[in-house]
């Protein structure tokens, strides 16, 4: 079991650069893939990136080149760097980490909102 705390959301000028962190309550060092998710009002939940370990790194085709996703095991942190965000970035953004086959643990997420 874990529990996942995301932080560092909140309103975002178009253009602008934030960086949301995720905690966990344990190492996640044995976790084969973390990643985030964001979901917007009236929209299905989507894939944002996914750290796979020992894989490439995948985005979300909106968001490549933009964001990048980090994780720092020593700390239990998994990170979003968001630049150049678009009013259509606005949305949830939860932390997720799975193993293969195994149950997904999803964090509550963190409101990000990108108006002027």
């Amino acid at each position: 079991q874990v529990q996942l705390v995301e932080s560092g959301g909140g309103l975002v000028q178009p253009g602008g650069s934030t960086r949301l962190s995720c905690e966990a309550s344990r190492s996640i060092v044995s976790f084969d893939i973390m990643g985030w998710y964001r979901q917007a009002p009236g929209n299905q939940r989507e894939l944002v990136a996914a750290l796979p370990r020992g894989n490439p790194i995948k985005y979300a085709d909106s968001v490549k080149g933009r964001f990048t996703i980090s994780r720092d095991n020593s700390k239990n942190m998994v990170y979003l760097q968001m630049n150049s965000l678009k009013p259509d970035d606005t949305a949830v953004y939860s932390c997720f980490a799975t193993n293969i086959g195994d149950i997904e643990w999803v964090g509550q997420g963190t409101q990000v909102t990108v108006a002027s």
